[in-house]
């Protein structure tokens, strides 16, 4: 079976949970992490450090076939060991995340996908992005997103670009639908990010709203994962991005509790995701009006906490995600072999 190393960084948790799953399959499979943070997610990610990585890459190259890397990044910031494993027949692929390729100028502007909201004030300089996925489309088998909020970004470079959905143990989650009959409803925001989430606007209009609605509001921050989950799973409404135009891994363990979620969905992409999809879009300019309506009708969160948990288990279970991306390794290596 294969043997996979994936590299250098775990955003939210992913990379460590698609070896935990790959494992289960029979695969040998190993993630290194060399900025671990306070969020401190449950899996068997080996922390390391740069200095480190780099130091094993040699050996890693002996023991692994496909090098599965995440964001943009590698063993070497000069990506000369993408270009080595290429050419010595091992698989490499490249997993985006993020503000890695999510070009400003881009963004913005020149298509029907442009956003006026999204902030891309943590991403690389569109220049080195270019650079970057100009490199990666001469060395790399596979590219993965997240979403096509991503996908646009990345299209026109590669040959091959597949959407693969975040993942969750859906089995390890409790079911806990919001009630409806509870008097003060809870709102929760977990941000890691506050200006790519918006949590300034989120926490001004919050504020706003509790002038006439009756809810508690909790603020997750900074905290770890175990102790976040706590406060998601007790939350009627989850207020998770609203300028991004695609929703975010909160969304997706939100769903997975049974929670109604808010998140800003670009009008383009919706038809974009599965059917059922049932997450509430929301901007900075709709966003009053959104969470008011959802304040006042506790069935209809109790509905969309139903159908997010299903929406969960169809789309995000770790399991079946894992299936998908096993196929997927094995179609690109039988590809590199001619």
């Amino acid at each position: 079976m294969y043997r996979i190393l994936h590299a250098p960084l775990d955003i939210a948790g992913q990379a460590g949970l698609m070896c935990d799953q790959l494992n289960r399959l029979g695969c040998f499979a190993s993630a290194y992490n060399y900025y671990p943070t306070y969020l401190n997610y449950r899996n068997r990610c080996i922390v390391t450090d740069a200095y480190q990585l780099q130091k094993m890459f040699h050996r890693a190259a002996r023991a692994f076939d496909i090098f599965h890397f995440h964001n943009g990044l590698s063993f070497f910031t000069d990506f000369r060991d993408i270009r080595w494993l290429r050419e010595s027949g091992k698989t490499v692929i490249m997993h985006h995340r993020g503000n890695d390729v999510r070009f400003s100028r881009q963004s913005k502007q020149g298509n029907k996908l442009a956003n006026p909201y999204v902030w891309t004030g943590s991403s690389l300089p569109d220049e080195t992005i270019d650079r970057n996925l100009r490199f990666f489309a001469d060395y790399v088998d596979l590219a993965l997103v997240q979403d096509y909020e991503l996908y646009r970004y990345v299209e026109d470079y590669y040959k091959r670009v597949v959407v693969l959905p975040r993942l969750i143990e859906i089995d390890r989650v409790p079911l806990q639908l919001p009630s409806a009959n509870k008097r003060i409803p809870l709102v929760v925001h977990a941000p890691t990010d506050r200006q790519f989430k918006g949590s300034d606007i989120i926490i001004r209009t919050v504020r706003e709203l509790q002038r006439k609605h009756q809810f508690a509001f909790v603020l997750i921050e900074r905290m770890s994962h175990r102790e976040a989950t706590r406060y998601l799973h007790q939350a009627d409404i989850v207020i998770d991005q609203i300028l991004c135009g695609a929703y975010g891994n909160v969304s997706v363990e939100a769903m997975a509790a049974g929670k109604p979620v808010i998140a800003y969905i670009h009008p383009e992409l919706a038809d974009t995701y599965p059917p059922g999809m049932p997450v509430v879009s929301a901007n900075p300019d709709t966003l009053r009006a959104v969470l008011a309506h959802l304040l006042s009708e506790p069935e209809l969160r109790r509905k969309l906490g139903r159908q997010g948990r299903d929406y969960a288990k169809a789309h995000h279970d770790a399991r079946t995600v894992t299936f998908q991306l096993l196929s997927l390794y094995g179609s690109t290596m039988a590809a590199t072999k001619f």
